[in-house]
């Protein structure tokens, strides 16, 4: 048999897991603990009283008057005969020969009553008196076990004898359909988690302090607070109303967690201030949290487990209820039973009473009863199943109480379980809703990222940038942090992979601030912080993957003056290219644009007549249609890179203030169209660099107005005369091509400052280079040069040498009176320059006040 601390093992579910168990799951639990110990006690009794006692049934008393004397002798054997051995034994087997035959059909009590109502002699009633035993039979004490030991399997009914067993199997086939759900592998791993998670996000100090700012958000006594409360200082924009966001710019709105520069939220120390432990459990909560609903929504298996078991549990109660009424009457306290063991015992028919029948049917009443109170509760357990989408949950009773209007809707087995903690108490899922807001993730963020990046550690990070500028560049935070907008004294702010980063109204306190970088940023700001960045705002810089990147704020800064966009303007999504607002640039002097473009967009002609450079790097694809240069006639730079040009365009001899050219990393082969640059009088820089030009057309002299020349890393072999007719011209840079002589002409280049030659075939240098006195810079290196006149030292501005990489076995002394070349302006190897004489190098390392020029 079962013990009790046995049985009750298998409803033994975890105490955590009682916050997934509506009532009726509790009220079944204890049923079956009730079904349990009446199973237990009626096994308990069964074991220790269960028995049966039987009596033979007697012939009727009208036989016996027939023959008197016979049955006096057969019905009352002595003592003796009963326990004698040898001839007393045959005397026991004469006297069971000798005995009435028995009648089935006549029991003990009738026998016996009839018997008692013809008896009136007075020989029988002398006889009665004398026996103070009653009537005696024919059999022994064995003889009376092994009878009933036969009548118990017998005549008594099964039900009788197994009830208890019936009773625990049933009541454990109960518990275990009422828990399988629990211990099922596919559900149980998910049922932790979330009864982990739950707890954990129910007592987490975040949970208190969201929900705590919200209801001082919602308290009237908060608003009056709020309203006479003096506001951040603010920057007044002087300009008129024009150029204000419309509605769909992504300006910071009152609602939820946003703020108004007008009022700004004054926020209570106890709320926002939190551990940096607490902080940073409760951001893995909302990972977790995250993770854990991405992989319950995506199926119904608990909610389908559930409602399955609790079919099974509606048919068991059914089926019991069905057979076990038709056994009611069937335990009964008297018996007839007919063993047929006559020929054993003399006697066919026994009257038999079962001593447990009482107890038994009470009992069975009693768990019929139980099982009738389960089985109603396992209806209403499956209207409830149906009576609502249960693979549907609802914040929104939660986002009408509180601030989080964002808390999604949930659905299949995660809505599920939301339902059943309901059941249990609603605050659970109130609170577990804070994890699953947006705004309260942000909040926290916001929160934990101040706690973080205070104004000491912000100050650590500024750097002076190539312009001596102070700049600051966050990289992949959760937000801005407030303690930004106190460094008054910063000049550049580049924000980078942060999608949440909000300009506050305090950005008005940085006066100083004219160049910001939103790389992958989509940055919202205030209207207060738009103004100020409206009318201070110099420079931006906008990186993006995704055209929708691009703040609308960005097209209504009307004082700015560059900007710079980086990003694919030319995807599928992107085919109507973001720049519909330039027109409002109107003093917008530089546009960069580094994307895939096909063609010019017509949006970008609507600044044309303020630009005074372009810039557009097209990363390989190539730029076919250019006619819309033609309008930006006050474009002074142009540079077009990487657009796949194979020849120079005609729109470019359009622009008559063009002052500098740059087409580096295209195709262009040919430049015979270069002729058609002595229409542009202005221009003094053509940089063809990084292309595969192979001659240089005479026409070149034609720019008169030249003053620097790039045509590195072309496929040039020789450098024509009429180059070096552009008596204007200070640089010239020829590196990484094939040419083999440096023509004498170069001496006429009077004025040149800055000659690179690096990477060709050069093995002797004319003369008449040393004729140009001016020069700073000359890069010789990685040619077939032998050696180097003495006449270097005619170039008595030099600050820069380059001779690495040539077959030159010595250096000239010459270069001693190079006044401005110093060792460190000198790339040549090292043993060439230990041969110096001593008094040579001692010039060579003297320090010099003069920095060196390696450009112009």
């Amino acid at each position: 048999m079962f013990t009790l601390a046995e049985v009750a093992s298998l409803s033994d579910i975890q105490p955590t897991y009682r916050i997934l168990k509506p009532w009726w799951d509790v009220f079944m639990d204890y049923l079956a603990v009730v079904m349990l110990m009446v199973a237990i006690f009626a096994g308990t009794m069964q074991l220790t009283k269960d028995q049966v006692v039987c009596l033979p049934v007697l012939q009727s008393t009208v036989n016996s008057k027939v023959q008197p004397g016979t049955s006096g002798k057969a019905d009352f054997p002595t003592v003796e005969t009963t326990t004698g051995q040898g001839e007393e034994a045959s005397m026991r087997t004469v006297a069971f020969e000798s005995a009435p035959t028995v009648t089935p059909d006549v029991f003990l009590s009738r026998a016996t009553s009839s018997q008692y109502q013809t008896t009136e002699s007075d020989q029988e009633l002398k006889k009665e008196q004398k026996d103070s035993s009653g009537r005696k039979t024919n059999l022994d004490f064995q003889q009376y076990v092994f009878i009933n030991q036969m009548c118990y399997h017998l005549a008594l009914p099964w039900y009788s004898k197994y009830f208890p067993y019936l009773v625990l199997i049933h009541t454990i086939i109960l518990i275990v359909s009422s828990n399988f759900w629990f211990k099922y592998p596919k559900t149980c791993s998910k049922i932790e988690h979330f009864v982990s998670i739950l707890g954990k996000c129910f007592e987490s100090p975040w949970t208190t302090k969201a929900l705590s700012e919200t209801a001082c958000e919602d308290s009237e006594e908060n608003k009056q607070r709020l309203t006479g409360a003096q506001s951040l200082p603010k920057y007044v924009s002087t300009s008129s109303d024009e150029g204000s966001p419309s509605a769909s710019t992504p300006m910071i709105t009152k609602s939820g967690f946003k703020f108004s520069a007008d009022k700004p939220m004054i926020e209570i120390p106890s709320v926002t201030i939190l551990d940096k432990k607490d902080g940073e459990q409760a951001k893995a909560l909302f990972e977790k949290v995250r993770k854990f609903r991405a992989h319950v929504e995506d199926s119904d298996l608990i909610y389908k487990l559930y409602v399955g078991q609790t079919v099974i549990k509606t048919v068991k109660f059914i089926f019991i209820l069905c057979y076990t009424a038709n056994f009611v009457n069937t335990i009964s306290f008297e018996h007839i039973c007919n063993p047929k063991v006559e020929h054993l015992i003399g006697y066919t028919q026994f009257e038999c009473t079962h001593n447990m029948a009482y107890m038994l049917k009470k009992l069975l009443i009693s768990y019929i009863s139980l099982i009738c109170v389960y089985g109603f509760i396992c209806l209403y357990t499956l209207f409830w199943l149906v009576r609502i989408p249960l693979k549907e949950y609802s914040f929104e009773k939660v986002r009408e109480e509180s601030s989080f209007s964002d808390i999604p809707d949930v659905k299949n087995d995660f809505a599920f379980l939301l339902h059943m903690v309901d059941q249990y108490d609603q605050l659970y899922s109130k609170r577990f809703g804070v994890f699953l807001s947006e705004v309260s993730e942000n909040k926290l963020r916001g929160i934990s990222l101040n706690h973080e990046w205070t104004y000491e550690k912000l100050r650590q990070h500024v750097s002076r940038n190539a312009q001596d500028k102070q700049e600051l560049h966050l990289f992949m935070l959760s937000g801005v942090p407030d303690a930004v907008f106190d460094l008054t004294d910063l000049d550049v702010l580049k924000l980078e992979l942060i999608p949440e980063a909000k300009i506050t109204a305090k950005i008005s306190q940085m006066t100083n601030l004219q160049e910001l970088h939103l790389y992958h940023c989509p940055a919202k700001v205030e209207q207060t912080a738009f103004s100020f960045l409206r009318d201070h705002l110099r420079c931006l810089h906008v990186k993006f993957t995704d055209v929708a990147e691009i703040p609308a704020w960005v097209y209504l800064l009307k004082t700015l003056r560059e900007l710079y966009l980086i990003g694919n303007l030319n995807s599928e999504n992107n085919k109507m290219i973001g720049l519909e607002s330039l027109r409002e640039l109107r003093h917008l002097k530089i546009l960069h644009v580094k994307s895939n473009l096909t063609k010019i967009p017509p949006n970008i002609t609507d600044v044309a007549p303020h630009l005074t450079k372009l810039v557009i790097h097209n990363d390989g694809t190539k730029l076919v249609v250019l006619n819309s240069l033609k309008k930006m006639t006050n474009v002074a730079e142009l540079e077009l890179q990487n657009c796949e040009l194979e020849r120079i365009p005609h729109a470019i001899f359009s622009l008559s203030n063009l002052q500098e050219l740059d087409l580096k990393s295209n195709s262009i082969r040919t430049i015979e169209e270069i002729i058609s640059f002595q229409h542009l009088k202005r221009l003094t820089c053509l940089k063809l660099w990084h292309n595969k030009i192979v001659s240089i057309p005479s026409s070149i002299t034609h720019i008169k107005n030249l003053e620097s020349l790039y045509l590195s890393n072309n496929k040039l072999e020789t450098l024509p005369a009429a180059v070096f007719s552009l008596q204007k011209l200070r640089y010239l840079d020829v590196s990484f091509n094939s040419i083999a002589v440096i023509p004498v002409e170069i001496g006429l280049l009077q004025n040149l400052q800055h000659f690179h030659i690096t990477g060709n075939k050069v093995d002797i240098l004319p003369k008449q280079l040393f004729k140009c006195v001016k020069l700073r810079t000359l890069s010789l290196g990685q040619n077939c040069i032998t050696s180097i006149p003495d006449k270097v030292s005619q170039l008595l501005q030099l600050t820069y040498l380059e001779l690495k990489g040539n077959c030159l076995d010595r250096l000239p002394v010459t270069l001693g009176q190079c006044q401005l070349l110093r060792k460190s302006g000198l790339i040549v190897e090292d043993h060439l320059f230990d041969a110096l004489p001593s008094e040579v190098k001692e010039v060579l390392n003297q320090d010099t006040s003069i920095p060196f020029a390696n450009g112009i």
